[in-house]
């Protein structure tokens, strides 16, 4: 019987670890729910003053001083599985800065108490929702960020749940970041600095 000489044997060796370790369609790392929960832009504006009347932009600023001219906003989300992401992403503003900022039930409007309250889960029976038990980062959307040294930040959140329909509608930012736990004033973050548009859907 003719024996292998050690090269054919390195060959013979080489072939089968490329056979075990080439990718197929049956690959771990491949899956549909990855293009189905991709995130959707809802809107990207830069921020300008409120209209006199009719529609408003679909950015509105309030406070121009830590909102400036040029600023802008980008809001996107993604849901699937049962769960729910926003992600904002900001420019232009004060750098170096933290700011608040949550998802709230109405549109835009030339006032900044327009846009209404927090979106909640679970809706707190009592109004305004100051409750830790609902005003909380697991039943609200949350998006508290601290902007770099350019006035820019990235900020994202999921919860374990999906919108009720036509009932989250914007992105308000906040001058403070979100008090977590205080009772009587948990969810609070102060003064409305700005707004995007962006009606939510599952």
């Amino acid at each position: 019987m003719r024996r292998m000489t050690p090269a054919v044997l390195t060959a013979v060796a080489i072939l089968g670890l490329t056979a075990c370790s080439s990718g197929g369609t049956g690959s771990p790392q491949t899956s549909s729910a990855t293009s189905s929960a991709a995130p959707a832009p809802l809107v990207s504006a830069t921020f300008a003053p409120p209209a006199a009347t009719g529609a408003q932009p679909p950015g509105v600023v309030y406070n121009t001083e830590l909102v400036p001219a040029g600023a802008a906003g980008k809001v996107t989300g993604a849901a699937a599985d049962g769960r729910t992401t926003v992600a904002l992403e900001v420019t232009g503003l004060r750098p170096n800065r933290k700011y608040g900022s949550h998802v709230h039930t109405k549109v835009c409007g030339p006032k900044p108490a327009d846009s209404g309250p927090h979106y909640q889960d679970k809706l707190d029976p009592v109004q305004p929702s100051v409750d830790p038990a609902f005003a909380n980062p697991k039943n609200e959307v949350w998006l508290d960020f601290e902007t770099d040294a350019a006035g820019a930040a990235k900020v994202s959140a999921t919860v374990e749940w999906k919108w009720r329909p036509n009932e989250a509608n914007s992105v308000v930012l906040h001058i403070d970041q979100t008090n977590h736990h205080d009772h009587g004033k948990a969810g609070t973050a102060g003064e409305r600095l700005a707004c995007l548009t962006a009606p939510f859907k599952s």
